[in-house]
C-alpha cells in the first residue's frame, strides 16, 4: 500500500493545545457565573467542537447544582464569549508533540499529500497553525465549520480525496479519539492513531484503529518503508 495523502487532526494529535482551550473555557465559566474546572475536566470534552464542550461543561453545572443559573443563559450568547476569550488564549500555550514536526517535514520531502481536518472552528486552526509553523505543511485546512458536516461525518474526508484527486485507498487518517477513527472508518480510508491525545481520557486501542503510532516521526517511518517495500 502506497500513502499518497494523509490527513491529520490537530489538537491532542499533532499540537497540545488542551490548557488555551480550558483557560478560554474557564474565564467564559467565571464570566456567566459559574465555577471554573480543573484542566482535567475540560479536556475530556475536547474533540467534538467548541460549541460541544461548551454545552458538556453547562450540562455538567446542571448536574452539580447550578441548574439554575445555566438555564438563564443564551447559548449563542455563551458561545459569543467563549470565542471572544479563545481568540486571546488560541496559541498562547500550543506545544508541538514530539515527533510533529520532524515526520511532517519527512512526509513533506516524500511528496505525500497533507491536510488538516479538525472540529476546531477554521479560523482558530488557522490561527494555531501559523503560530505553530505547521502552516506552510497543509495544502488543506478543514475546521468543523467549513463544510456541512463535520467529523465523524465522512464529508471531511471525502472533500480532501476529490480536491487532491487521491483514491481512498492510498489515504489515511491520523488522529488521537474515537472521532478520528470513525471518521477514518466512514470515509474507507486507513485508521491510524497516536496514543497520547485527549479521547475523552479512554484508550484509543479501545477504538480499534489500523495501527497505533507513539508519534508521527513513526507515522513518517512507517509510510516510507512501505514505499521501500513496494
Amino acid at each position: 500500500m502506497s500513502i499518497q495523502l494523509i490527513t491529520f487532526d490537530l489538537d491532542g494529535t499533532m499540537v497540545d493545545t488542551a490548557t488555551e482551550i480550558a483557560e478560554a473555557a474557564n474565564r467564559t465559566l467565571a464570566e456567566i457565573g459559574l465555577p471554573r474546572r480543573p484542566l482535567g475536566d475540560v479536556t475530556k470534552l475536547i474533540g467534538h467542537g467548541t460549541r460541544e464542550l461548551m454545552k458538556g461543561l453547562l450540562r455538567e453545572a446542571t448536574q452539580a447544582g447550578q441548574g439554575s443559573v445555566v438555564a438563564s443563559l443564551d447559548v449563542e450568547a455563551v458561545m459569543l464569549c467563549f470565542e471572544r476569550h479563545y481568540n486571546d488564549t488560541t496559541g498562547t500555550d500550543s506545544q508541538l508533540y514530539p515527533g510533529c514536526l520532524d515526520g511532517l517535514e519527512r512526509l513533506r520531502t516524500a511528496g505525500v499529500r497533507l491536510a488538516c481536518v479538525t472540529n476546531k472552528e477554521v479560523r482558530f486552526a488557522h490561527k494555531v497553525l501559523e503560530l505553530t509553523g505547521l502552516a506552510p505543511f497543509f495544502q488543506i485546512v478543514l475546521g468543523g465549520d467549513s463544510l456541512a458536516e463535520k467529523k465523524p461525518h465522512p464529508l471531511v474526508i471525502e472533500y480532501c480525496l476529490g480536491a487532491l484527486n487521491v483514491d481512498k485507498s492510498h489515504t489515511a487518517h491520523v488522529g488521537d479519539s474515537s472521532i478520528d477513527v470513525e471518521t477514518a472508518r466512514r470515509a474507507g480510508v486507513t485508521a491510524w492513531a497516536v496514543p497520547y491525545g485527549y479521547n475523552g481520557g479512554q484508550p484509543i486501542e479501545d477504538s480499534h484503529p489500523d495501527g497505533v503510532f507513539t508519534d508521527i516521526a513513526r507515522i513518517a517511518d512507517h509510510v516510507l518503508n512501505l514505499r521501500m517495500a513496494a
